[in-house]
C-alpha cells in the first residue's frame, strides 16, 4: 500500500513528515533520506495499531487533494510503501484456487499499490469486511 507523505524542512531543525492520509502520522529524520525511511515506518507503526485496535485503514485521497491543502504548502512530496501483509500478526500460509485473470488483474493492481500479492488480497479483504460492517450499521 502506497502513501505519499509531505516533507517539511526548517533552517534550524531536520526534516518533518506527515503521513496526510493517516491522521496523527508525524515523523522526522536529520537527513532527506532518513526522514523518507523514517515515515514508512511511522505508517507501518500507525497501520498497525489500528489493525490491532480492530480500526480501519482509512481511505487514501488523490494526492492532488492534498496538494491543495494549505496545511502542506511548500512541502516536498515523496511516496512510502507499506506491506500490511507483514504487519500485526503471524501469517498464515494458505493455498487458494483462482481464476489465472483474476490473478493477473490482482499482480498488476498489487505492483501498482507497490505491494505484494498478499499484502494486496489481505487489504482487499480487510476493505470489504469494514464496508460490509459499516453497511449493516443503523443508519
Amino acid at each position: 500500500m502506497r502513501f505519499p507523505i509531505v516533507i517539511h524542512k526548517d533552517a534550524e531543525t531536520g526534516y518533518g513528515v506527515t503521513v496526510p492520509d493517516l491522521p496523527g502520522c508525524f515523523s522526522a529524520g536529520d537527513t532527506l533520506e532518513g526522514a523518507i525511511e523514517a515515515a514508512a515506518e511511522a505508517a507501518a507503526c500507525h497501520i498497525e495499531g489500528l489493525l490491532m485496535d480492530g480500526e480501519p485503514i482509512p481511505e487514501r485521497a488523490a494526492l492532488e487533494t492534498h496538494q491543495s491543502n494549505e496545511d502542506y504548502q511548500d512541502g516536498v512530496w515523496a511516496i512510502v510503501a507499506v506491506d500490511i501483509a507483514k504487519l500485526s500478526s503471524r501469517s498464515s500460509r494458505v493455498n487458494i484456487t483462482i481464476p489465472a485473470r483474476v490473478l493477473t488483474i490482482v499482480d498488476q493492481a498489487a505492483v501498482r499499490e507497490g505491494e505484494t500479492r498478499s499484502g494486496f488480497l489481505a487489504r482487499a479483504a480487510l476493505s470489504y469486511l469494514q464496508r460490509s460492517a459499516e453497511a449493516e450499521l443503523p443508519g
